[in-house]
């Protein structure tokens, strides 16, 4: 990807790193539940226009290096990504029905930083 990606009126970097929780620390982020993850992380990154350039599923928590438009705000993303995916993750792993939500999979807040031009040091740091 280029240096700035395009609006109709603007060009822009915005990246940041992004690491969230489970409720209570619990470690069930492995196997099916990983991968299906994955799938839909950048499913729903590309909902809202944005682009995960790296990311990294541990089992209790994750970091995620995505590029997020000006037009959404941080806190906008997140809201959608955290929830959508609990949905997903109930519905599929934990047998819920149809319009469930999704019982709290992920604690409440993230911790965000602006990558800026140190994108390589961060990519590098998510993946060791």
């Amino acid at each position: 990807m280029s240096l700035y990606c395009r609006l109709l009126h603007s060009k822009w970097s915005c990246s940041y790193y992004l690491v969230f929780i489970l409720k209570l620390r619990q470690s069930v982020i492995y196997g099916s539940i990983q991968r299906e993850l994955s799938k839909v992380f950048q499913e729903l990154a590309r909902q809202k226009d944005c682009w995960i350039v790296e990311g990294h599923l541990m089992p209790e928590h994750v970091h995620m290096c995505i590029e997020i438009p000006p037009k959404y705000s941080v806190a906008s993303v997140m809201w959608f990504i955290k929830g959508k995916s609990a949905i997903v993750i109930a519905r599929q792993h934990r047998g819920k029905v149809r319009d469930s939500i999704g019982d709290h999979f992920w604690a409440i807040g993230y911790a965000v930083s602006l990558v800026g031009f140190e994108m390589e040091a961060v990519k590098n740091y998510i993946l060791e």
